[in-house]
């Protein structure tokens, strides 16, 4: 399934950018440095990408590149695309909304909701808190770095096991199967594994799927009709770029892949939702703002903890419930999530208070972070 070399990227670019706002409105902030931006993405190797902006002067839509490398087809607006961890805010607003609710307490152990199950080979989820889960201090190691599963994530072996489906216990089980990064409390270390747990404990205390909870909770109160966690379906439902993938060759020319379909339940509550930049603001923008956790638990969600020290992450970084705060040169900073899976790089950031947010997406996964960071300076200094 092999289509194109990654050498051959760098064509003619295409971009595009529609204002959703008045034309006074667009004619008083064109975006002109989030425009290069874009095109200075592709010009680097990026299939495509897009980006929807939201401040007090309205909406924004800007693309550049293709959908399609075989095609030619350009990015629009309205893709569906997958947002890999930008899915761990979702799950960390359940579970606060749980906690407002009283029906737990972030301080409440592991064990306390799934008993006996994280015990063992360094571990005890008498010790680890539901908070430690979500901003990754629990030391619980990351199942997606276990050696065997690696075998079957990369190149060719990938292809033959795309289709293959896991549960939630499966992999909570292969990642503990693996010694602890650190005693909890001691560090930070990203890893998946937590944010399953934090999903088994929503789906322990209310007695549905962590799939209808997030439906119940989330997408529906808030319109979110385009976004939605696949399970076993493989597809990408409606409008949506090829995922462009070099299945992480190590290769210093890799081919690249569409890697579009694939069965994601290796990712579920930690990175497994499908959405658009339109859906993504509709999210991030209220939870910014404060409109979707009462205040103590938006305090709870918005206190950081360094990153720096654990395993490689985001440089001047840090994380808090399922967010992390960026630091931009000349002293801004933004909040938000980003995430990456195959054949895609997702983005969701904005100002602490909400008032101004952009969402992104590159449709290939070998471009790194630096296109994403060229585009916050762009848009926020």
């Amino acid at each position: 399934m092999t289509f194109f070399k990654a050498g051959l990227l760098v064509s003619a670019v295409m971009i595009t950018a529609t204002a959703l706002t008045a034309p006074a409105a667009a004619a008083a902030h064109d975006h002109a440095g989030a425009r290069r931006s874009l095109e200075k993405a592709v010009e680097g190797g990026a299939p495509g990408i897009v980006a929807e902006v939201r401040d007090r002067r309205g909406r924004w839509f800007g693309s550049a590149g293709v959908a399609d490398l075989k095609t030619g087809e350009k990015r629009r607006s309205g893709e569906r695309f997958r947002i890999g961890s930008t899915t761990k805010t979702f799950t960390s607003v359940m579970v606060l909304q749980l906690a407002a609710e009283g029906r737990l307490s972030l301080d409440d152990s592991v064990d306390r909701w799934l008993p006996g199950l994280v015990r063992g080979n360094g571990y005890d989820g008498r010790k680890i808190t539901i908070r430690q889960l979500l901003n990754h201090t629990s030391g619980i190691f990351n199942y997606g770095n276990d050696a065997e599963l690696m075998k079957t994530a990369v190149g060719a072996a990938w292809y033959e096991h795309r289709f293959d489906n896991y549960t939630p216990m499966q992999l909570v089980k292969i990642g503990l199967s693996n010694p602890p990064y650190f005693t909890p409390g001691a560090g930070f270390g990203y890893s998946n594994t937590n944010y399953y747990l934090a999903a088994l404990i929503i789906e322990k205390i209310t007695g549905r799927s962590y799939r209808d909870e997030l439906e119940r909770r989330v997408l529906r109160p808030l319109g979110m009709s385009s976004t939605y966690l696949p399970g076993r379906d493989t597809k990408i439902r409606g409008e949506h770029p090829v995922h462009h993938s070099t299945l992480f060759s190590m290769d210093a020319d890799p081919e690249i892949h569409d890697a579009t379909e694939m069965n994601q339940s290796f990712a579920w509550a930690a990175g497994g939702i499908v959405s658009t930049t339109g859906d993504l603001q509709r999210f991030f923008g209220p939870l910014l703002a404060g409109k979707l956790l009462p205040a103590a638990q938006q305090r709870e969600m918005f206190t950081t903890v360094a990153t720096q020290g654990g395993p490689q992450w985001i440089p001047n970084t840090r994380y808090g419930l399922g967010v992390f705060s960026q630091d931009l040169p000349g002293g801004v900073t933004i909040w938000g999530n980003g995430g990456a899976t195959y054949g895609s790089w997702t983005f969701a950031m904005g100002t602490r208070d909400g008032s101004h947010l952009l969402t992104t997406q590159i449709n290939g996964d070998w471009s790194g972070l630096a296109p994403f960071d060229d585009l916050f300076t762009a848009e926020f200094s």
